[in-house]
């Protein structure tokens, strides 16, 4: 009997601070950079963002959607296996945000660490306590996406700071025997050869900061190779799955632009 994994619980954290186009236009204006809500709009479908204080954390944002999920699903930290965050924004190099969130639980029994895959970092996590579930290493799951992306930004750079944003969500999986419901196929890819059209170079050497600070990305080229590979994908995970795409009833990229959004769903429509 083969076993998959059921997601029981769902939770996610936002920070209290909403800024809307204009707000984040009239700020930049004070610094000097041109945009506005229609200019932010039209491009990119964003109309507000969250930023997170400085006390909302990468380890407090997770902390709070990890136990709004595990609250949804009915269980306690304690009773945790498998702790994963996905992060490319932690709150320092180590300990890990997975065994900070761990202590935050309680959850003594469960073994914890990070991944770090950017944007596709949740799915990737997901995927991983999927495998460990379905192999038999553990039955209760938590997966925890957690970014404090604002503090990456470089606010003279008009292309990346009206796009990123904060916060957190988590996810509980169960392993189930027999159930036609579960996670049904999931679909991992890399090029490193791309690396440089959105990085982040800093790096810490003989205690100083060493290289660009800021996320610096090449607009146009995400844009492409976003479209193909998400649709691309997207229709590689559904063929395993067995599923038609005319089937679906929603689909969710992980994707601050409406405009890769909507050319991720022409590929499947077609």
């Amino acid at each position: 009997m083969s076993t998959k994994s059921r997601l029981l619980g769902t939770g996610a954290y936002l920070p209290e601070r909403t800024v809307t186009n204009d707000e984040l236009a009239n700020w930049l204006a004070d610094q000097g950079v041109e945009t506005s809500s229609d200019w932010i709009v039209a491009r990119t479908g964003i109309e507000q963002r969250h930023f997170a204080s400085e006390s909302e954390t990468t380890t407090y944002m997770g902390t709070q959607a990890a136990r709004r999920a595990l609250e949804a699903a009915g269980v306690s930290g304690p009773s945790l296996d498998m702790i994963v965050v996905a992060t490319s924004t932690p709150d320092q190099v180590f300990p890990s945000m997975a065994c900070s969130i761990q202590a935050e639980l309680g959850a003594k029994a469960a073994f914890a660490f990070d991944i770090q895959a950017v944007c596709s970092g949740f799915v990737y996590a997901l995927t991983v306590a999927d495998s460990m579930i379905r192999s038999g290493q553990v039955r209760n799951a938590l997966v925890v996406g957690a970014e404090v992306f604002s503090r990456l930004l470089d606010w003279q750079d008009r292309t990346t700071c009206v796009l990123f944003g904060d916060g957190a969500g988590a996810v509980y999986l169960q392993a189930a025997e027999g159930q036609e419901a579960g996670i049904l196929a999931c679909s991992l890819h890399s090029d490193g050869t791309l690396g440089e059209i959105l990085t982040a170079k800093a790096h810490f050497h003989n205690g100083k900061i060493i290289g660009d600070p800021f996320l610096r990305m090449d607009g146009q080229t995400v844009f492409k190779q976003a479209v193909t590979v998400l649709g691309n994908n997207a229709l590689d995970t559904l063929r395993q799955a067995g599923v038609e795409p005319s089937a679906l009833s929603l689909l969710v990229p992980h994707q601050a632009n409406i405009r890769i959004c909507s050319n991720c769903q022409k590929t499947g429509a077609h």
